[in-house]
């Protein structure tokens, strides 16, 4: 199995070429203005505009109006949407495209019903509950998980170079998704903390692949 790699937050010219060259499959914008690491639809536009074919521009929304939506639509055309706020299953649905339900992971959350409610997305990213809204760079007790829980599952919270590879082994996510793990300052991304993240990501797959096959 191939554990696809989201670089999320990314607001500089330098760090989308980085995370192409390191093997992100996806990138992650923000366009929640409330965050230190959020871009306006014509920044992400011009960013967007140095990812090669089959590398997906993420749109990362928090309990967006539809106007707010509409703009990212516009400038992203192509994008996958992520939800991380506190939208109901018909918001995720109402812009017709395929998208990503983030999920706060906490004691007696029942991400199996979670899961059921948000049927329609593409996958289930699964993030730390912090006060406000995204990880805050903390990662969540990853026994939480239910092995029932849903088949496509992104993990994030905390991740690095260091964990990555623990945290594949363990719950085996369909994607993982990287942010403050590969940073220097908030949104000013480090070149060599994203080689070595997306290195450590293909290291545990190859690992998983040999216990797997013998």
């Amino acid at each position: 199995m191939t554990t696809r790699i989201k670089i999320c937050g990314l607001t500089r010219e330098a760090d989308v070429e980085a995370a192409v060259a390191a093997g992100a499959d996806a990138i992650g914008f923000v366009f929640y203005a409330k965050s230190r690491r959020a871009v306006t639809p014509a920044r992400a536009k011009a960013l967007a505009k140095l990812l090669p074919p089959f590398v997906t521009p993420v749109g990362l929304f928090v309990n967006a109006t539809d106007a707010e939506l509409q703009a990212g639509l516009e400038a992203l055309p192509n994008m996958l949407v992520q939800f991380h706020g506190d939208e109901t299953p018909a918001d995720c649905e109402r812009v017709g495209r395929p998208y990503l339900r983030a999920a706060r992971m906490a004691p007696g959350f029942d991400l199996v019903d979670f899961s059921s409610r948000f049927s329609s997305a593409q996958a289930i990213l699964l993030d730390a509950h912090v006060d406000g809204y995204g990880g805050g760079g903390k990662v969540f007790d990853w026994s939480l998980i239910p092995p029932n829980a849903a088949s496509h599952l992104v993990l994030s919270g905390g991740l690095n170079a260091a964990n990555v590879g623990d945290g594949i082994a363990r719950v085996r996510p369909w994607a993982v998704d990287v942010s403050s793990g590969v940073e220097v300052a908030f949104g000013l991304k480090s070149a060599d903390l994203i080689h070595e993240f997306c290195s450590a990501v293909k290291r545990a797959d190859a690992e998983l692949s040999r216990e797997t096959h013998g």
